[in-house]
Protein backbone atom coordinates (compact mmCIF):
# COMPACT_ATOMS: atom_id res chain seq x y z
CA UNK A 1 0.00 0.00 0.00
CA UNK A 2 0.96 3.48 -0.86
CA UNK A 3 0.24 6.06 1.60
CA UNK A 4 1.11 9.71 0.51
CA UNK A 5 1.22 12.15 4.02
CA UNK A 6 1.10 15.62 3.35
CA UNK A 7 1.29 18.33 5.99
CA UNK A 8 1.81 22.50 5.69
CA UNK A 9 5.15 23.50 6.76
CA UNK A 10 2.67 26.64 8.86
CA UNK A 11 0.57 24.58 10.68
CA UNK A 12 2.81 23.61 13.72
CA UNK A 13 1.05 19.92 14.82
CA UNK A 14 1.15 18.70 11.15
CA UNK A 15 5.05 19.43 11.48
CA UNK A 16 5.10 17.97 14.35
CA UNK A 17 3.55 14.76 13.42
CA UNK A 18 5.89 14.59 10.38
CA UNK A 19 8.77 14.94 12.44
CA UNK A 20 7.88 11.61 14.82
CA UNK A 21 6.93 9.79 11.48
CA UNK A 22 10.22 10.20 10.43
CA UNK A 23 11.68 9.22 13.64
CA UNK A 24 9.79 6.04 13.65
CA UNK A 25 10.78 5.09 10.12
CA UNK A 26 14.24 6.00 11.07
CA UNK A 27 14.03 7.39 7.47
CA UNK A 28 15.99 10.63 5.38
CA UNK A 29 13.48 13.30 4.11
CA UNK A 30 10.83 12.15 1.63
CA UNK A 31 10.24 8.56 2.01
CA UNK A 32 9.73 5.57 4.04
CA UNK A 33 8.94 1.71 4.50
CA UNK A 34 7.09 -0.10 7.41
CA UNK A 35 5.86 -4.01 6.01
CA UNK A 36 3.79 -3.43 3.20
CA UNK A 37 3.28 0.22 3.33
CA UNK A 38 5.60 2.48 1.25
CA UNK A 39 5.13 6.35 2.93
CA UNK A 40 6.20 9.40 1.07
CA UNK A 41 6.04 12.84 2.21
CA UNK A 42 4.70 15.99 1.11
CA UNK A 43 4.47 19.38 1.84
CA UNK A 44 2.50 22.51 1.38
CA UNK A 45 2.77 26.28 1.74
CA UNK A 46 -0.57 27.37 2.66
CA UNK A 47 -3.34 25.58 4.92
CA UNK A 48 -4.45 22.50 4.15
CA UNK A 49 -8.13 22.75 3.94
CA UNK A 50 -7.40 25.22 0.88
CA UNK A 51 -5.08 22.77 -0.56
CA UNK A 52 -7.86 21.17 -3.38
CA UNK A 53 -6.54 19.09 -5.85
CA UNK A 54 -2.87 18.45 -3.80
CA UNK A 55 -3.06 14.87 -4.78
CA UNK A 56 -3.75 15.02 -8.09
CA UNK A 57 0.15 14.43 -8.97
CA UNK A 58 0.25 12.12 -6.11
CA UNK A 59 0.92 7.92 -7.16
CA UNK A 60 -0.84 6.39 -3.93
CA UNK A 61 -3.68 3.86 -2.44
CA UNK A 62 -4.86 6.57 0.24
CA UNK A 63 -3.76 10.42 1.31
CA UNK A 64 -3.43 11.01 5.36
CA UNK A 65 -3.41 14.99 5.99
CA UNK A 66 -1.78 15.33 9.69
CA UNK A 67 -3.09 18.42 10.67
CA UNK A 68 -3.74 20.76 13.95
CA UNK A 69 -7.25 21.23 15.20
CA UNK A 70 -8.76 24.01 16.74
CA UNK A 71 -11.86 24.33 18.89
CA UNK A 72 -13.90 27.03 20.78
CA UNK A 73 -14.03 24.87 23.59
CA UNK A 74 -10.30 24.14 23.52
CA UNK A 75 -9.35 20.21 25.20
CA UNK A 76 -6.77 18.02 24.54
CA UNK A 77 -7.64 15.73 21.56
CA UNK A 78 -6.32 13.51 18.57
CA UNK A 79 -8.99 13.21 15.91
CA UNK A 80 -9.31 11.60 12.93
CA UNK A 81 -12.10 12.43 10.42
CA UNK A 82 -12.54 12.81 6.55
CA UNK A 83 -13.35 16.43 4.78
CA UNK A 84 -16.30 17.76 2.73
CA UNK A 85 -19.15 20.44 2.89
CA UNK A 86 -22.85 19.13 3.15
CA UNK A 87 -24.45 23.06 2.45
CA UNK A 88 -22.08 26.06 2.03
CA UNK A 89 -18.54 25.61 1.74
CA UNK A 90 -17.48 27.91 4.89
CA UNK A 91 -13.79 26.90 4.92
CA UNK A 92 -12.32 25.52 1.64
CA UNK A 93 -13.83 23.31 -0.52
CA UNK A 94 -16.87 23.34 -2.33
CA UNK A 95 -20.44 23.33 -1.29
CA UNK A 96 -22.55 20.25 -1.15
CA UNK A 97 -19.36 17.87 -2.28
CA UNK A 98 -18.08 14.69 -0.53
CA UNK A 99 -14.58 13.32 -1.41
CA UNK A 100 -14.06 9.28 -1.39
CA UNK A 101 -13.63 8.54 1.77
CA UNK A 102 -11.05 5.38 4.19
CA UNK A 103 -13.44 3.78 6.21
CA UNK A 104 -11.16 0.80 7.80
CA UNK A 105 -8.08 2.97 7.86
CA UNK A 106 -10.03 5.79 9.15
CA UNK A 107 -11.17 2.91 12.44
CA UNK A 108 -8.11 1.29 12.28
CA UNK A 109 -6.47 5.07 13.14
CA UNK A 110 -8.96 5.94 15.81
CA UNK A 111 -8.22 2.28 17.42
CA UNK A 112 -4.51 3.30 17.20
CA UNK A 113 -4.80 6.84 18.93
CA UNK A 114 -6.71 5.22 21.93
CA UNK A 115 -3.70 2.63 22.54
CA UNK A 116 -1.15 5.18 21.99
CA UNK A 117 -3.20 8.45 23.34
CA UNK A 118 -0.98 10.23 25.72
CA UNK A 119 -2.35 10.77 29.50
CA UNK A 120 -4.90 14.07 29.57
CA UNK A 121 -5.90 13.60 26.01
CA UNK A 122 -9.09 12.47 24.05
CA UNK A 123 -9.67 10.77 21.04
CA UNK A 124 -12.83 10.99 18.28
CA UNK A 125 -13.95 10.52 15.14
CA UNK A 126 -15.03 14.23 13.85
CA UNK A 127 -17.97 14.77 11.71
CA UNK A 128 -17.17 15.76 8.44
CA UNK A 129 -15.89 19.10 7.67
CA UNK A 130 -13.97 21.75 5.81
CA UNK A 131 -11.81 21.18 2.30
CA UNK A 132 -10.45 20.32 0.25
CA UNK A 133 -12.85 18.07 -1.59
CA UNK A 134 -11.60 18.29 -4.78
CA UNK A 135 -9.26 14.75 -4.31
CA UNK A 136 -8.61 12.12 -6.63
CA UNK A 137 -7.91 9.22 -4.02
CA UNK A 138 -9.30 7.89 -0.60
CA UNK A 139 -8.40 10.47 2.42
CA UNK A 140 -8.73 11.71 5.65
CA UNK A 141 -7.44 14.38 8.38
CA UNK A 142 -5.66 12.47 11.30
CA UNK A 143 -5.06 15.76 14.31
CA UNK A 144 -3.78 17.47 17.52
CA UNK A 145 -5.80 20.16 19.36
CA UNK A 146 -6.73 22.15 20.61
CA UNK A 147 -4.35 24.53 21.11
CA UNK A 148 -0.73 25.67 20.32
CA UNK A 149 0.36 24.06 23.52
CA UNK A 150 -0.92 20.46 22.06
CA UNK A 151 -0.31 21.11 18.70
CA UNK A 152 3.38 21.55 19.54
CA UNK A 153 3.58 18.66 22.70
CA UNK A 154 6.26 16.37 21.03
CA UNK A 155 4.58 13.32 23.52
CA UNK A 156 1.27 13.64 21.44
CA UNK A 157 3.32 14.17 17.87
CA UNK A 158 4.57 10.59 19.06
CA UNK A 159 1.55 8.86 20.12
CA UNK A 160 0.11 10.01 16.51
CA UNK A 161 2.90 9.21 14.20
CA UNK A 162 2.91 5.68 16.07
CA UNK A 163 -1.17 5.53 15.60
CA UNK A 164 -0.61 6.79 11.67
CA UNK A 165 2.26 3.49 11.66
CA UNK A 166 0.46 0.83 13.69
CA UNK A 167 -3.13 1.10 11.75
CA UNK A 168 -4.14 -1.94 11.59
CA UNK A 169 -7.47 -2.27 9.81
CA UNK A 170 -9.87 -5.21 11.73
CA UNK A 171 -12.92 -6.72 9.77
CA UNK A 172 -14.41 -3.49 9.29
CA UNK A 173 -17.85 -3.05 7.97
CA UNK A 174 -18.35 0.28 6.89
CA UNK A 175 -20.69 2.95 7.71
CA UNK A 176 -22.13 6.30 7.31
CA UNK A 177 -22.64 8.48 10.79
CA UNK A 178 -26.02 10.68 11.27
CA UNK A 179 -26.38 12.74 14.35
CA UNK A 180 -24.97 13.87 17.52
CA UNK A 181 -21.91 16.81 18.14
CA UNK A 182 -19.24 17.65 16.30
CA UNK A 183 -17.21 14.94 18.24
CA UNK A 184 -19.44 12.35 17.00
CA UNK A 185 -19.47 10.17 20.32
CA UNK A 186 -21.57 7.37 19.77
CA UNK A 187 -19.89 6.77 16.10
CA UNK A 188 -16.49 7.02 17.93
CA UNK A 189 -17.66 4.46 21.16
CA UNK A 190 -19.22 1.99 17.82
CA UNK A 191 -16.16 2.25 16.08
CA UNK A 192 -14.13 1.54 19.17
CA UNK A 193 -15.62 -1.30 20.61
CA UNK A 194 -17.58 -3.24 17.01
CA UNK A 195 -16.16 -3.82 13.54
CA UNK A 196 -18.52 -0.45 12.65
CA UNK A 197 -16.06 1.87 10.62
CA UNK A 198 -17.83 5.38 9.64
CA UNK A 199 -16.87 7.35 6.68
CA UNK A 200 -18.78 10.34 6.62
CA UNK A 201 -20.60 11.66 9.55
CA UNK A 202 -23.23 14.47 9.57
CA UNK A 203 -23.94 16.56 13.01
CA UNK A 204 -27.38 17.18 14.31
CA UNK A 205 -26.94 20.59 14.84
CA UNK A 206 -26.17 22.03 11.49
CA UNK A 207 -25.54 19.64 9.15
CA UNK A 208 -28.68 16.95 9.43
CA UNK A 209 -30.78 19.66 7.84
CA UNK A 210 -28.76 19.56 5.02
CA UNK A 211 -29.27 16.30 3.99
CA UNK A 212 -31.46 15.45 1.18
CA UNK A 213 -31.78 12.73 -1.17
CA UNK A 214 -28.52 13.77 -3.15
CA UNK A 215 -26.44 14.15 -0.53
CA UNK A 216 -27.16 11.13 1.86
CA UNK A 217 -26.60 8.81 -1.47
CA UNK A 218 -23.02 10.66 -1.84
CA UNK A 219 -22.22 9.68 1.64
CA UNK A 220 -23.26 6.31 0.73
CA UNK A 221 -21.47 5.98 -1.91
CA UNK A 222 -17.93 8.36 -1.31
CA UNK A 223 -17.75 6.24 2.15
CA UNK A 224 -18.36 2.86 0.63
CA UNK A 225 -20.99 2.31 3.09
CA UNK A 226 -23.40 -0.46 3.19
CA UNK A 227 -25.43 0.78 6.11
CA UNK A 228 -26.47 3.76 8.38
CA UNK A 229 -26.33 4.49 11.50
CA UNK A 230 -28.39 7.33 13.30
CA UNK A 231 -27.82 8.56 16.73
CA UNK A 232 -31.90 8.33 17.74
CA UNK A 233 -31.79 10.54 20.72
CA UNK A 234 -29.70 13.61 19.04
CA UNK A 235 -32.06 13.76 15.89
CA UNK A 236 -35.37 15.81 15.92
CA UNK A 237 -38.80 13.42 15.17
CA UNK A 238 -39.30 15.32 12.00
CA UNK A 239 -35.42 14.52 11.07
CA UNK A 240 -35.36 11.21 11.85
CA UNK A 241 -38.59 10.29 9.77
CA UNK A 242 -37.53 11.81 6.80
CA UNK A 243 -33.94 10.69 6.70
CA UNK A 244 -35.15 6.91 7.47
CA UNK A 245 -37.83 7.57 4.37
CA UNK A 246 -34.38 8.68 2.68
CA UNK A 247 -32.71 5.55 3.37
CA UNK A 248 -35.44 3.36 3.20
CA UNK A 249 -36.08 4.68 -1.18
CA UNK A 250 -32.05 4.20 -1.01
CA UNK A 251 -32.46 0.29 -0.19
CA UNK A 252 -30.08 0.90 2.56
CA UNK A 253 -30.25 -0.57 6.13
CA UNK A 254 -30.38 1.20 9.18
CA UNK A 255 -28.58 -0.45 12.16
CA UNK A 256 -28.94 0.22 15.62
CA UNK A 257 -25.60 0.40 17.98
CA UNK A 258 -26.42 -3.26 19.45
CA UNK A 259 -27.00 -4.86 16.01
CA UNK A 260 -23.66 -2.75 15.04
CA UNK A 261 -22.39 -4.73 18.28
CA UNK A 262 -23.83 -8.43 17.37
CA UNK A 263 -22.34 -8.85 14.32
CA UNK A 264 -19.81 -10.98 15.26
CA UNK A 265 -17.27 -12.35 13.02
CA UNK A 266 -20.34 -13.10 10.10
CA UNK A 267 -19.50 -11.46 6.58
CA UNK A 268 -21.86 -8.17 5.05
CA UNK A 269 -23.28 -10.91 2.81
CA UNK A 270 -24.11 -13.56 5.26
CA UNK A 271 -25.65 -10.49 7.67
CA UNK A 272 -27.62 -9.31 4.95
CA UNK A 273 -29.10 -12.58 3.86
CA UNK A 274 -30.07 -12.96 7.57
CA UNK A 275 -31.80 -9.33 7.42
CA UNK A 276 -33.51 -10.05 4.23
CA UNK A 277 -34.84 -13.61 5.81
CA UNK A 278 -35.73 -11.83 8.92
CA UNK A 279 -38.02 -9.12 7.26
CA UNK A 280 -40.20 -11.84 5.85
CA UNK A 281 -40.73 -12.51 9.44
CA UNK A 282 -41.73 -9.28 10.34
CA UNK A 283 -41.44 -5.41 9.36
CA UNK A 284 -38.58 -3.91 11.01
CA UNK A 285 -37.60 -6.75 12.58
CA UNK A 286 -34.32 -6.32 14.47
CA UNK A 287 -31.09 -9.08 14.32
CA UNK A 288 -28.76 -9.90 17.16
CA UNK A 289 -26.22 -12.61 16.30
CA UNK A 290 -25.06 -15.24 19.12
CA UNK A 291 -22.53 -17.81 17.80
CA UNK A 292 -23.66 -17.71 14.42
CA UNK A 293 -20.61 -18.29 12.50
CA UNK A 294 -19.59 -19.10 8.65
CA UNK A 295 -21.60 -19.52 5.72
CA UNK A 296 -24.47 -21.43 4.09
CA UNK A 297 -28.25 -21.63 3.03
CA UNK A 298 -30.62 -19.76 6.32
CA UNK A 299 -33.62 -21.03 7.73
CA UNK A 300 -36.04 -19.54 9.88
CA UNK A 301 -37.11 -21.94 12.89
CA UNK A 302 -40.32 -21.32 15.75
CA UNK A 303 -40.70 -21.88 18.75
CA UNK A 304 -44.15 -22.37 20.15
CA UNK A 305 -44.72 -18.76 21.49
CA UNK A 306 -46.29 -20.26 25.03
CA UNK A 307 -43.11 -22.00 25.99
CA UNK A 308 -41.02 -18.87 24.54
CA UNK A 309 -43.73 -16.56 26.89
CA UNK A 310 -43.43 -18.47 29.90
CA UNK A 311 -39.54 -18.39 29.30
CA UNK A 312 -39.32 -15.05 29.00
CA UNK A 313 -41.82 -14.54 32.56
CA UNK A 314 -38.99 -16.90 34.55
CA UNK A 315 -36.18 -15.11 33.36
CA UNK A 316 -36.00 -12.85 30.65
CA UNK A 317 -31.65 -11.81 30.93
CA UNK A 318 -30.69 -15.40 31.43
CA UNK A 319 -33.01 -16.19 28.57
CA UNK A 320 -30.98 -13.52 26.28
CA UNK A 321 -27.70 -14.81 27.89
CA UNK A 322 -27.72 -17.95 27.54
CA UNK A 323 -28.61 -18.01 23.63
CA UNK A 324 -25.07 -16.16 23.53
CA UNK A 325 -24.09 -20.33 23.02
CA UNK A 326 -26.22 -20.94 20.49
CA UNK A 327 -25.62 -20.87 16.70
CA UNK A 328 -28.62 -18.09 16.14
CA UNK A 329 -29.76 -14.93 15.62
CA UNK A 330 -32.59 -13.80 17.85
CA UNK A 331 -35.21 -11.32 16.32
CA UNK A 332 -36.92 -8.42 17.83
CA UNK A 333 -39.67 -6.02 16.95
CA UNK A 334 -39.29 -2.69 16.84
CA UNK A 335 -40.17 -2.38 20.51
CA UNK A 336 -37.22 -4.98 21.00
CA UNK A 337 -39.72 -7.49 21.83
CA UNK A 338 -38.15 -10.81 21.83
CA UNK A 339 -40.23 -12.80 18.86
CA UNK A 340 -40.33 -16.53 19.08
CA UNK A 341 -38.51 -17.12 15.33
CA UNK A 342 -34.91 -17.63 15.34
CA UNK A 343 -32.52 -17.85 12.08
CA UNK A 344 -30.35 -20.42 11.87
CA UNK A 345 -28.02 -22.37 8.90
CA UNK A 346 -30.40 -24.64 7.58
CA UNK A 347 -28.30 -27.49 8.30
CA UNK A 348 -28.55 -27.24 12.45
CA UNK A 349 -32.29 -26.71 12.21
CA UNK A 350 -33.14 -29.95 14.11
CA UNK A 351 -30.38 -29.34 16.53
CA UNK A 352 -31.42 -25.85 17.24
CA UNK A 353 -35.10 -25.80 17.73
CA UNK A 354 -34.15 -29.03 20.34
CA UNK A 355 -31.60 -26.61 21.93
CA UNK A 356 -34.11 -23.07 22.47
CA UNK A 357 -36.57 -25.87 23.98
CA UNK A 358 -33.92 -27.18 26.38
CA UNK A 359 -33.13 -23.99 27.41
CA UNK A 360 -36.66 -22.45 27.74
CA UNK A 361 -37.36 -25.70 29.74
CA UNK A 362 -34.57 -25.35 32.09
CA UNK A 363 -35.03 -21.62 32.42
CA UNK A 364 -39.05 -22.07 33.63
CA UNK A 365 -37.66 -24.99 35.61
CA UNK A 366 -35.07 -22.94 37.52
CA UNK A 367 -38.73 -20.39 38.56
CA UNK A 368 -41.49 -22.28 38.50
CA UNK A 369 -43.28 -25.46 39.53
CA UNK A 370 -43.30 -27.78 36.80
CA UNK A 371 -44.14 -31.07 35.87
CA UNK A 372 -43.52 -33.66 33.10
CA UNK A 373 -46.34 -35.60 31.48
CA UNK A 374 -44.94 -37.88 28.55
CA UNK A 375 -44.02 -34.87 25.85
CA UNK A 376 -46.28 -31.69 27.80
CA UNK A 377 -44.38 -29.65 30.12
CA UNK A 378 -46.44 -28.54 32.90
CA UNK A 379 -46.23 -25.23 34.87
CA UNK A 380 -48.20 -24.71 37.83
CA UNK A 381 -48.64 -21.31 39.17
CA UNK A 382 -49.95 -20.11 42.75
CA UNK A 383 -50.72 -16.25 42.90
CA UNK A 384 -52.32 -14.06 45.16
CA UNK A 385 -55.97 -13.07 43.95
CA UNK A 386 -56.95 -9.78 45.51
CA UNK A 387 -61.07 -10.47 44.81
CA UNK A 388 -60.45 -13.06 47.45
CA UNK A 389 -59.13 -11.11 49.59
CA UNK A 390 -61.52 -8.02 49.22
CA UNK A 391 -63.90 -11.18 49.66
CA UNK A 392 -62.28 -11.55 53.23
CA UNK A 393 -62.27 -7.92 54.29
CA UNK A 394 -58.90 -7.48 53.87
CA UNK A 395 -58.29 -3.86 52.69
CA UNK A 396 -55.85 -2.98 50.34
CA UNK A 397 -52.33 -1.88 51.47
CA UNK A 398 -49.41 -3.77 53.49
CA UNK A 399 -51.65 -6.85 54.35
CA UNK A 400 -52.06 -7.57 50.28
CA UNK A 401 -48.24 -7.50 50.00
CA UNK A 402 -47.29 -10.15 53.19
CA UNK A 403 -50.04 -12.49 51.49
CA UNK A 404 -48.48 -12.19 47.86
CA UNK A 405 -45.11 -12.94 49.54
CA UNK A 406 -46.78 -16.09 50.92
CA UNK A 407 -47.21 -14.48 54.52
CA UNK A 408 -49.95 -14.91 56.80
CA UNK A 409 -51.57 -11.95 57.88
CA UNK A 410 -54.28 -11.34 60.77
CA UNK A 411 -57.25 -9.88 60.31
CA UNK A 412 -60.06 -9.25 62.94
CA UNK A 413 -58.90 -11.62 64.88
CA UNK A 414 -58.63 -14.32 62.59
CA UNK A 415 -55.37 -15.86 60.64
CA UNK A 416 -55.67 -15.37 56.91
CA UNK A 417 -53.55 -17.58 55.07
CA UNK A 418 -52.03 -17.29 51.58
CA UNK A 419 -53.49 -20.11 50.45
CA UNK A 420 -56.99 -18.70 51.30
CA UNK A 421 -56.85 -15.72 49.20
CA UNK A 422 -54.70 -17.40 46.15
CA UNK A 423 -55.41 -18.83 42.74
CA UNK A 424 -54.05 -22.00 40.91
CA UNK A 425 -53.14 -21.92 37.28
CA UNK A 426 -51.81 -24.91 35.41
CA UNK A 427 -50.21 -24.20 31.54
CA UNK A 428 -49.67 -27.65 29.71
CA UNK A 429 -47.52 -27.28 26.67
CA UNK A 430 -46.57 -29.94 24.03
CA UNK A 431 -42.61 -29.96 23.20
CA UNK A 432 -41.53 -32.79 20.82
CA UNK A 433 -39.23 -34.82 22.57
CA UNK A 434 -39.31 -33.56 25.94
CA UNK A 435 -39.53 -36.73 27.81
CA UNK A 436 -36.83 -38.50 25.99
CA UNK A 437 -34.55 -35.17 27.32
CA UNK A 438 -35.59 -35.12 30.50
Amino acid sequence: MKVALINSHQDIAGCNIRHHIEQCLATSPGTGQKGDRTYEFFEVDGRLIYAEGVDAGIDADLVIFLSRHSSVNPVPVLTVHVTGNYGVAELGGSPRTLPLAAPEMMQATLRALARHCPEGYQVSYEVTHHGPTGLVHPSFFVEIGSTEKEWGDPVAGRAVAEAVLGAEPVNAIPLIGIGGTHYAPRETAIALATRGAFGHIASSRRQVAALDREMVQAMVRESGAVAAYIDRKAVTHPDLERLTAILDALAIPRLSESEIASLGHLSWETYSAVRALALTVSPNTRCFIHALDGTGPLAAVSLDPALLTEAKKADEPALIRDLGSLSVVHLTDENNVLLPQFVVFRKDSSEIINALNTLCVKIIRSKEITATERDCLIIRKVRFDPEKARELGIPAGPAYRQLALGQAVEHDGRVILPEMVSVRTETKIHIPGLEKNS
